[in-house]
């Protein structure tokens, strides 16, 4: 049946409000979980209380400290890190063209861990307090951002440059980022290796991931950093559309690709280090997120890019949450769950792609 002038606006409105209704109906979702995130714990506040302290009606003094000094900021930096590595993941998928790209399994990842190890370590832009998993405070997290943005950039650099060689195949950069992974992973254990007891107890707990570490001047350079990245992903949104199509076509619409990929790349690396450098390695959230958005609103990077930022808060927040309710009150760095809940998707990714 061939749609009419009248029904094809229509058909499109119904198109347009499914996808924007379910990117809603994940804002109220995460505003929940947000809410029990931090009502949740070894000691358990009424979630009433939790909106009344944060609206500044607080009834309890005990309750005051523990939602403003520890889990107001520990769910926002869940929140914040969710949507920093979902969102780099999209555009990293996009841009390559690459199902598989993310931070994680592409090598950024573990590059970035190694120049911020090697910015603490080697260069002492942090101290080690204790042998706890906040045992690392970062006192010059500028030039400590700097470093992992450095060795993030050396390895998007190769992963460009081998997607540049014709016949190369998803599976061929993957496990390009596999290798890179090891030899920076190598390259972090040869540091520590010349470490004294505390500082490696620190670093190996520090490169486990975990979002309480991060203080409020932490939480506010990634939230910056996220929200710049974020708006210029949102510019391009037409371009990586564009990409998706494949190179000669993009280029036929008009599109720099060199120059968006290489743009996009650098972002998604920027964004990546970031986060890295003050919460250690979260994997796999750049990889899940992405595919499971796909799967519920399409290809369409206008609404894809938002709602991969959507589902990226909710997943960490609620693994965090996990995390510190499982083994109460004792709390588990929240990378152990991602990689649990990664490291399937990841599996079944690459069995589908040979299959095909």
């Amino acid at each position: 049946m061939h749609l009419t002038c009248v029904e094809f606006p229509t058909e499109y409105k119904r198109y347009i409000s499914r996808k924007v209704s379910l990117i809603i109906s994940g804002v109220v979702l995460l505003a929940i979980l947000f809410i029990l995130s931090i009502s949740l714990g070894a000691v358990h506040i009424p979630p009433a209380e939790v909106i009344q302290t944060l609206m500044g009606n607080s009834l309890s003094k005990q309750w005051d400290i523990i939602i403003w000094n520890i889990r107001l900021p520990q769910s926002l930096t869940a929140i914040v890190a969710g949507i920093g590595l979902a969102v780099a993941g999209a555009v990293m998928q996009s841009v390559l063209r690459n199902p598989l790209g993310a931070p994680f399994t592409l090598g950024i990842t573990h590059a970035a861990a190694f120049g911020a190890a090697l910015s603490v370590m080697i260069m002492g832009t942090g101290v080690m307090q204790s042998s706890s998993a906040s045992a690392v405070k970062i006192i010059h997290p500028y030039f400590t951002t700097f470093m992992a943005f450095m060795f993030s950039l050396i390895a998007t650099g190769i992963i460009i440059g081998v997607s540049r060689i014709r016949g190369s195949s998803p599976e061929v950069m993957v496990l390009t980022g596999v290798g890179l992974g090891s030899l920076f992973t190598s390259a972090t254990v040869f540091i520590q290796y010349f470490a004294d007891d505390i500082e490696l107890a620190a670093m190996v707990f520090w490169t486990f991931g975990d979002v309480a570490r991060a203080s409020w001047n932490e939480l506010g350079l990634m939230t910056a950093v996220l929200v710049l990245s974020v708006v210029y992903f949102m510019f391009n949104q037409w371009n990586y559309n564009a990409i998706n199509a494949g190179d000669e076509t993009a280029k036929g619409l008009g599109v720099n690709v060199d120059r968006v990929r290489m743009l996009g790349m650098f972002c998604a690396s920027l964004l990546t280090s970031m986060i890295v450098a003050f919460l250690g390695i979260i994997g796999f959230v750049g990889l899940v997120c992405p595919h499971m958005v796909r799967r519920l609103i399409g290809d369409d990077q206008r609404f894809l890019i938002p709602g991969t930022c959507v589902a990226g808060g909710i997943l960490l927040l609620a693994s965090d949450t996990a995390a510190r309710l499982m083994i109460s009150p004792h709390t588990l760095p929240v990378a152990v769950l991602t990689s649990f809940m990664g490291a399937p998707v990841f599996i079944y990714l690459i069995v589908r792609g040979y299959r095909r």
